[in-house]
This record gives structure tokens, C-alpha cells and sequence, in this order.
């Protein structure tokens, strides 16, 4: 990994401060694990070692390079298949000067970091997340407590604060390329629109995997729909968006107790790359 920690990051049981660059072209970032695997690319002239020194699957590796190739709007990297000596690959002028000024880059976050000894390493990590911007209304952070693999998806347990836990239901080969695992922090998003509110001492029994109670904090009613926050038990809030006739009906008011019901499959799950 290019990510550089501060010197606190090296002693036991601290929590470690990354601070990574991305590059960034006309389609999207280049985040610092695919930075990393051009690195290994160039050092080893080959996908499938540049793949296991950088900590990837083979196939991570291949999508990876794909993006990235795409990405840049020129190859990146060539392969090369079979041959006497085998496949290989190796990094275009481009990729090399995209290595080269990752290199300086990351020799300059390297003394700034150093600048940063002695601050709060709680702290700089949390001013990355709150620059997160996405178009779910609800975003929570957590670290993954629990994953359930089956044939084809597998069942993600995030445990957020307070003791509120969220389930996702994640197919396989995402779990692979975002490589979750259990203690990984990692977000949990979900669209208002995609929260289905009940009373709290409501018997009716639903296939949501996901029941989240808290107090109504506030109420914001339209002629079609009502915004309704609620604050979750854990400290969490959470928005909901019903119809404004759901909302009359149920009488929903500050200070009311309701419940939050998501299905497992309508929560995503995002990773830090």
C-alpha cells in the first residue's frame, strides 16, 4: 500500500492516520491500491505477481487494470499471453509517468505527515468521511462485525454505534473485489425513499432484515410526501421519506417512537479504496 500513516500508526493498538492521493482523470480517480499495483506492475512485469504483492486477486488485478486503462482514455499497461517464457506485462510511457509522480507525491505526504506527529489520529480520518458526498440520504459508518457467505451472496453485518447493527446482503464477487472482512470499517448507505416506517409495538411480522427503532426528531410534511428523522437508539439518525397520507394516517409526530424497516438488499455497502 502507497497510503502513508503517522508515526502513531506503527505503535500497537493506535489507530493509524492514511492520508492517500488520487489521481484523478477525465472519467474518475485512480485510487492508491491501483496505484500500488502499477507500481508492482512495472516492478515485476507481471499482472499475476503485481497481484499478490500489492494483496489482490488475480481477477482484482485484471478489473483493475481494465478500469484504469479506461479510465486514462490510452492503455496504461500491456499484456503480453503465452509465449516461451510466458505472459507478462509491463507499463506504457503513460502508466510510467502516472508511477513517477505518484512516487513524488507520495514522498511529499510523507513529510507532511511527519509534520503531523502529536495531532489526534481520530481526528484527520474523520474529515475524510465527512467529505463523503452521495445521493442516499442516510449514510452510516461502521466496521463489519459478521459475514454469512453463501452460493451467490453473502450477508454483511456492520456494527455502527450504540449497538445498532446493519445487514446488507452483497454478492460474492463484490465482497471479493472491495475484499471485506470481518473488522474492516466500512459505510453503509440507504435511500430515504427505501425505509418503511412502523410503530414500535407492532406485532405484524415482515421479511425487513433490518429493524431500527428511535425517537421521531423531526417531521417535515409535503402535499405528496413527508421527510421523517428519526434518532436512532445507538445515536444514529435516520430519514425516511413516506407519502403525506401515510404519515396522517399513522399520526406521526415529534417524539413518537417508530421503527425503521430496510431490507437487506436495499442497503449498500462502500469501502475505502
Amino acid at each position: 500500500m502507497t497510503e502513508v500513516a503517522n508515526n502513531t500508526a506503527h505503535k500497537q493498538n493506535e489507530p493509524a492516520f492514511f492520508a492517500p492521493w488520487h489521481v484523478r482523470l477525465g472519467g474518475g480517480e485512480i485510487s492508491p491500491r491501483r496505484l500500488s499495483l502499477l507500481q508492482a506492475i512495472d516492478a515485476t512485469g507481471s499482472i499475476s505477481q503485481a497481484a499478490k504483492q500489492v494483496g489482490i486477486t488475480y481477477k482484482a488485478a485484471w478489473d483493475a487494470v481494465d478500469a484504469m486503462n479506461n479510465l486514462a482514455g490510452q492503455p496504461l499497461v500491456i499484456s503480453q499471453h503465452g509465449g516461451k517464457g510466458g505472459g507478462g506485462a509491463h507499463l506504457t510511457n503513460a502508466g510510467m509517468q502516472i508511477v513517477m509522480m505518484h512516487e513524488r507525491l507520495s514522498a511529499l505526504q510523507t513529510m507532511w505527515t511527519a509534520s503531523l506527529d502529536g495531532v489526534d489520529a481520530d481526528v484527520l480520518p474523520m474529515l475524510r468521511r465527512l467529505t463523503m458526498q452521495t445521493s442516499a440520504r442516510n449514510a452510516f459508518f461502521g466496521k463489519v462485525s459478521q459475514i454469512k457467505s453463501g452460493a451467490v451472496n453473502s450477508e454483511v453485518v456492520m456494527a455502527l454505534q450504540g449497538g445498532d447493527q446493519l445487514v446488507a446482503t452483497v454478492t460474492n464477487d463484490s465482497i471479493d473485489r472491495m475484499q471485506l472482512r470481518v473488522g474492516i470499517t466500512a459505510w453503509g448507505l440507504v435511500k430515504a425513499s427505501w425505509v418503511i416506517l412502523a410503530h414500535e409495538n407492532g406485532s405484524t411480522k415482515t421479511s425487513a432484515r433490518n429493524r431500527l427503532c428511535g425517537e421521531v426528531k423531526r417531521v417535515v410534511m409535503g402535499p405528496v410526501n413527508a421527510e421523517v428523522v428519526l434518532q436512532l437508539d445507538g445515536g444514529n439518525t435516520l430519514t425516511a421519506v413516506v407519502t403525506h397520507d401515510s404519515a396522517q394516517e399513522m399520526a406521526i409526530a415529534e417524539g413518537q417512537r417508530l421503527c425503521a424497516l430496510i431490507k437487506a438488499s436495499h442497503v449498500l455497502i462502500g469501502v475505502d479504496d
